[in-house]
């Protein structure tokens, strides 16, 4: 539990970040009717308050809503009457929806990936018939660099996450105003406001290269504690001269 000029210091911090993040990557713009993805994790709770918030401001005039989304195939449970709560609190409509997956259906893609987009494309869903033009989605930094440290030692690939992203098949715009915000901020911000714990049970968890990532992020940072901000920068500091041109090493 952090002291009160702590939990101060660490709210002002990420309502700077989320600032910076909607301002720098145009995340928000006039009459945008946005869905939030409310999982009930401290990401997402952190993020439906502060565009709650901004709803409040007048210019640029915006609205918000948010959505629920269970899988009926994980037990990975939130307090649904908590988040029913928390919406009322802060003047937000919630809607509710339940989706699953067959792991054995797809072989060629891994569990963590087939429970996102099937929760992902139940939000598509929803926000298309709640006439919305934007998701906001609850990822931070971390999940950011994470990203981008899986796709580079996976796929091979120097790519991450967008912090704005049009869906051309579903005519809807994919935000992510946490991008600037470190999880460890959000944490203690959780614990501040007393932010109820998801039950995490999830039988694929272990198999999930993403906790490894994480784990090699702290590894990066505890070798230069500016490691996050210099991989953040690289990601718009291609010096495409000094790489190498395309070839197959594997041949």
């Amino acid at each position: 539990m952090c002291d009160t000029k702590r939990a101060k210091e660490i709210e002002r911090r990420i309502r700077k970040r989320f600032g910076k993040g909607t301002m720098d990557y145009g995340l928000i713009e006039e009459g945008d009717k946005i869905l939030v993805g409310l999982s009930g994790g401290k990401d997402s709770l952190a993020l439906l308050h502060l565009l709650a918030e901004r709803s409040r401001i007048h210019v640029p005039r915006i609205s918000v809503i948010a959505a629920h989304v269970e899988m009926s195939n994980i037990p990975y449970k939130s307090d649904k009457d908590f988040l029913k709560r928390f919406c009322e609190e802060r003047g937000i409509e919630l809607f509710t929806a339940e989706t699953g997956f067959d792991a054995s259906t797809d072989t060629r893609k891994s569990p963590c990936f087939l429970c996102s987009w099937n929760r992902r494309k139940a939000l598509f869903t929803i926000a298309q018939e709640q006439g919305c033009n934007k998701i906001a989605l609850g990822h931070n930094m971390d999940d950011f660099l994470e990203t981008m440290l899986m796709n580079i030692t996976f796929q091979g690939a120097f790519s991450a996450m967008a912090p704005k992203m049009k869906m051309r098949k579903f005519h809807i715009t994919v935000i992510r105003p946490l991008c600037l915000v470190n999880e460890s901020d959000i944490r203690e911000y959780a614990t501040a406001q007393n932010y109820p714990a998801q039950i995490k049970n999830c039988p694929y968890e272990n198999a999930s290269n993403r906790k490894k990532m994480k784990e090699l992020l702290q590894q990066l940072e505890a070798l230069n504690p500016e490691a996050r901000y210099n991989m953040w920068g690289a990601m718009s500091n291609i010096q495409s001269e000094l790489l190498p041109p395309d070839t197959n090493i594997k041949t």
